[in-house]
């Protein structure tokens, strides 16, 4: 990968890997952050990078690179899953998932937090328990979309007669009429 990007990226890179040690030092961190690809997914990943950048790529880009060429399994894209997961009606576990995983993560980050909450604060939260689920399925984790009908279901709303009586009860109880 850093053979292609010196290939291609050529003053760039000896411009911002003058040092051998600093190299190594990125060659490490780059090697922790990518381990869960596989080789030829962080090489199609490189060369997606190299065909659609003019610039030495972060190691972010890079990683959004290599998700986009990791899609064996049939996973959207973190973007169209975060998208899915934020729209998805109630009850969550009756609506048709594009795949388990997208539903996972939306559990793990919180149905609240995705509805109330700007994306500027939810999709990073999404996008990493999205990556970590991700790679536990390259690692052979399972993961299966719940019952619908084990969901509780919407009650439907008193009516005013059995509301007003609850609300006398209450008031009754904790002794709000004296």
């Amino acid at each position: 990968m850093f053979a292609l990007f010196r290939l291609n990226f050529h003053n760039q890179f000896y411009s911002a890997y003058s040092d051998t040690d600093l190299l190594n030092q990125v060659k490490r961190l780059w090697l922790d952050a990518l381990a869960h690809f596989d080789r030829e997914q962080i090489l199609l990943g490189a060369k997606r990078v190299i065909e659609t950048s003019d610039y030495l790529p972060t190691l972010n880009r890079m990683l959004q690179c290599c998700e986009a060429c990791q899609n064996p399994a049939g996973l959207p894209s973190p973007r169209s899953a975060y998208l899915e997961a934020c729209n998805a009606p109630s009850p969550k576990a009756a609506h048709h998932w594009s795949h388990p995983v997208v539903y996972h993560a939306g559990l793990a980050t919180g149905w609240y937090l995705l509805a109330h909450e700007a994306e500027t604060v939810s999709y990073p939260l999404f996008l990493d328990h999205y990556r970590r689920l991700c790679r536990e399925l390259g690692k052979g984790r399972q993961l299966a979309l719940p019952d619908p009908a084990g969901e509780a279901t919407e009650k439907p709303p008193l009516s005013r007669e059995v509301s007003r009586q609850r609300l006398a009860e209450l008031k009754a109880d904790l002794k709000l009429d004296e």
